[in-house]
């Protein structure tokens, strides 16, 4: 558990700078460059994913059932987990309305992708890893609205056919994640 708490605490923590520290990361960027800081970024971010990914396994291998989840959720957690897909690729598809409604979609997703696994699943393990980033989500989708607030950002409007289009990607994508992707790389399947 103890590299599955570490890895979370440097990939969460390193993307937590525009939540708790926005000055000394604003500073940093200046410090260091664009490119150094992006680097440094990435590398402490990938350090820590490698270790969230060791240590979730490690964990898998010694599970305490904290709870039990009935089997109904998993089906719940599908559906969860394809809006959560749908709110991804809201991130990137441009011109589409749920980015104008919600501006960061990507935040909200990570939001139903770990409430759908804490649904189905009540051991330690994903305890620990889906709560983290569900309280992780929460925190940083509130920070980028206060900053969109302060900046008065504004979000292109969108249209029709690119809410379609995110609609289909994201549901494209779950589908081959549910169907064959997670089991693949996770070695659960889901469906």
């Amino acid at each position: 558990m103890g590299m599955l708490i570490a890895g979370l605490v440097l990939f969460l923590g390193a993307h937590s700078t525009r939540i708790f520290a926005e000055g000394w990361r604003s500073a940093m960027i200046r410090r260091l460059g664009a490119g150094t800081w992006k680097a440094a970024y990435s590398l402490l971010s990938l350090f820590g994913l490698v270790l969230v990914i060791w240590g979730f396994g490690l964990a898998r291998q010694q599970p305490a059932q904290w709870w039990p989840a009935p089997y109904f959720m998993r089906h719940v957690a599908w559906l969860l987990t394809a809006v959560a897909f749908i709110l991804l690729a809201a991130a990137y598809v441009p011109r589409n309305a749920i980015k104008v409604r919600l501006h960061h979609p990507m935040a909200l997703g990570v939001v139903f992708w770990a409430v759908a696994h804490l649904l189905a699943n009540g051991n330690r393990g994903h305890v620990v890893l889906f709560g983290s980033f569900l309280v992780w989500a929460v925190l940083s989708f509130f920070a980028a609205r206060t900053r969109d607030r302060m900046a008065r950002t504004l979000y292109p409007a969108g249209t029709a056919s690119g809410t379609v289009m995110t609609v289909l990607a994201g549901l494209a994508a779950w589908a081959v994640f549910a169907f064959w992707a997670h089991g693949l790389l996770i070695g659960i399947r889901p469906m």
